[in-house]
């Protein structure tokens, strides 16, 4: 049961380590849900239209996966470039994020309905396992003990606080404070890639409907975790 649990909630914890970041600098990204199912389609349409559908090779697939979880980065980069630049309140900037890649990943689609991935390989992320333990759980730990080390004993990660628990005095101590929050937004953009291609993998499909609410899921996993909604806290 406690497998099966991991397994289901895999991408929402995924999702859970980028969104930490953002929540840490006194951010929030409410769009990892929409880019969740962007990703997700983005790879079905790569794979169908591009890279061979059915005869598609394991290494069409995984290069499907990057070019979709890039776009998501993209996307962060894109929120954090309007965030620090344009100065637009992270809550308003990454609410009209949220709609455009959903609206995104419907025109992809071109309907609500799902896009069949017929690759037989697609479903690999899902179905294999490394000495008994699914790969999605694999991927979820890794990532965290990546994402603790990062956070706990390098200089990005101690940039990430001191701009959550005060931009000014980190800004005047000469931390780049715009490319850190652009940094973290693009981790988060990054991981709700990985939470869509695994979807993906999992459905066999792209589905535009993918993370709906999802985020609310995230942002509640992160605080229950230990992170303040004020910034500057949280592991």
């Amino acid at each position: 049961n406690l497998i099966s649990i991991l397994n289901q909630n895999a991408p929402v914890a995924v999702m859970a380590i980028g969104m930490t970041l953002v929540i840490i600098t006194a951010g929030i990204d409410l769009s990892v849900g929409s880019l969740m199912a962007l990703a997700a389609v983005v790879s079905a349409v790569c794979i169908q239209e591009f890279l061979g559908a059915a005869q598609a090779s394991g290494f069409s697939v995984v290069l499907a996966f990057l070019m979709a979880m890039l776009v998501c980065a993209l996307c962060g980069v894109f929120a954090g470039v309007m965030i620090t630049v344009f100065k637009v309140p992270p809550f308003v900037a990454t609410l009209g994020l949220m709609m455009m890649a959903r609206g995104a990943a419907y025109i992809l689609a071109g309907s609500p309905r799902a896009v069949t991935i017929d690759a037989e390989s697609i479903d690999f992320l899902y179905t294999t396992s490394i000495l008994g333990i699914p790969s999605q759980i694999v991927i979820m730990v890794t990532l965290f003990v990546m994402a603790h080390l990062v956070m706990s004993h390098t200089s990005f990660g101690r940039y990430v606080y001191a701009v959550g628990g005060n931009k000014t005095a980190a800004r005047l101590s000469g931390v780049p404070v715009v490319a850190v929050i652009i940094a973290v937004y693009a981790i988060c953009g990054l991981s709700a890639g990985l939470a869509g291609v695994l979807d993906a993998s999992h459905f066999e499909a792209g589905r535009p409907k993918a993370g709906e609410l999802l985020e609310l899921q995230v942002i509640a996993a992160v605080v229950v975790g230990g992170t303040s909604l004020m910034g500057g806290e949280g592991k």
